[in-house]
């Protein structure tokens, strides 16, 4: 996750409104654009880093999971969006994803599959 000087100025640059601000992270408000009024919290406690986006009347697209990713990690770092066993849901905000990354001190790097599992890049983007 990006350092806090970098992240506030990455903040500021995409329109969030910060609310509060705690020794383990924070949150805010967009105030313009496609996400303006939705909430967002970041954390780095318990093991994770964590970002998490309630938009008020739907979920966030891709584009705007995306976007959150490169404003609050670098681009070399790797980040996900858990599905749990159903047992283990919990949805206290309608609407709202996450992203997560273990911190490495106590995961390590989170693995990844070899990108022939996805696709091949020399085809570069279809359709």
């Amino acid at each position: 996750m990006k350092k806090a000087r970098d992240l506030q100025k990455c903040l500021g640059a995409h329109d969030i409104q910060i609310t509060h601000l705690g020794f383990d992270g924070g949150c805010g408000v967009f105030t313009k654009g496609t996400l303006k009024g939705a909430t967002v919290i970041w954390s780095y406690a318990g093991g994770w880093e964590h970002v998490s986006i309630c938009p008020k009347n739907r979920t966030a697209t891709w584009e705007e999971m995306c976007m959150l990713k490169d404003m609050f990690w670098d681009d070399d770092e790797v980040v996900m969006q858990l599905h749990p066993a159903k047992k283990n849901y919990v949805n206290n905000m309608k609407n709202c994803l996450h992203l997560w990354k273990p911190i490495e001190q106590f995961s390590g790097k989170l693995p990844i599959p070899p990108d022939i599992m996805v696709g091949v890049k020399a085809v570069g983007t279809m359709g």
